[in-house]
């Protein structure tokens, strides 16, 4: 009566499971080492003086440590300018992509409406169109609308984000329809349900989108480096591509530019770590 195969099962497969664990944990530690040496690299290099960046044999650390890279930087003035610059669109970035999505996504969701199906399929489509052929027509209406140069022909078109409104629309397909129907029957309009009832219960989704939304707005160089020209309206990204080719080789201030244009979005994540984890375990960006 007694099955005696059952425990010896289980415990193979309690092997199996922490063998898989362990090389995760070993996979994840090698990704990790192959992120930070470059950083570590880049650290230790904005820390030398010219002179010792490009001796042989290759060193960490140098004869003797200098914050002198940093302070010409800083005495340059524009690492601050660009630093509000990349804050301030990214900030509105992030805000406007989170309405637009989430609204855009509360319809698909929701609300029934015709040509809801051919719409989604044209947003889906958006998804395989890459950002850089639309490159192009975009700086011709920002030019046509008088934006080029200003910081709403950076912030505009970045605003649009297929992906954010479907991971939006998997988080409201998530709330149970009875919450709907009951705030319908109480009077509540589609606006309120979703501005008091939706987006309280999809946080953890707005904060996923947010700082995904705000570290790649961040991050973006291409589309800001053609629709600005003046060095007054620069983000970190493309004011760092300007200064690297002033400077030429002047490799330990081009690697504290890189450090000082890092730093920010480093303290982001440190701030909300936690956010991002349970945004990607409850919005499904993990796959």
């Amino acid at each position: 009566m007694t099955a005696v195969p059952a425990p010896r099962a289980t415990l193979g497969v309690g092997r199996s499971s922490s063998l898989a664990r362990a090389l995760i944990y070993v996979a994840l530690i090698v990704l990790a080492i192959v992120w930070l040496v470059p950083f570590l690299w880049a650290l230790a290099t904005s820390f030398k003086p010219d002179a010792e960046t490009t001796v042989a044999p290759v060193s960490w650390r140098a004869e003797k440590e200098t914050f002198e890279a940093y302070r010409l930087i800083i005495e340059d003035g524009r690492i601050l300018r660009w630093w509000f610059n990349s804050f301030l669109t990214a900030t509105v970035i992030t805000a406007g992509t989170i309405f637009t999505a989430s609204l855009a996504a509360f319809a698909f969701s929701r609300v029934r409406f015709r040509g809801s199906e051919a719409l989604m399929w044209l947003l889906l489509a958006g998804l395989i169109v890459p950002f850089q052929a639309l490159i192009v027509p975009l700086f011709a209406e920002m030019t046509a609308f008088g934006l080029a140069d200003t910081y709403w022909g950076i912030i505009l078109p970045q605003i649009a984000s297929p992906i954010a409104v479907l991971v939006f629309k998997r988080a409201f397909d998530a709330i149970p329809t009875e919450l709907e129907e009951s705030a319908l029957v109480d009077g509540a309009s589609h606006w309120r349900i979703y501005w008091q009832i939706w987006l309280p219960l999809s946080r953890a989704t707005i904060a996923a989108v947010g700082i995904f939304t705000f570290v790649i707005a961040w991050n973006n160089f291409l589309w800001p480096f053609v629709v600005t020209s003046a060095a007054d309206r620069m983000t970190i990204p493309a004011g760092l591509a300007t200064v690297l080719a002033q400077y030429g080789a002047l490799y330990a201030q081009q690697m504290a530019l890189a450090v000082l244009g890092a730093l920010p979005l480093l303290v982001v994540f440190l701030l909300f770590q936690r956010q991002i984890v349970q945004g990607i375990a409850n919005t499904g960006l993990k796959g």
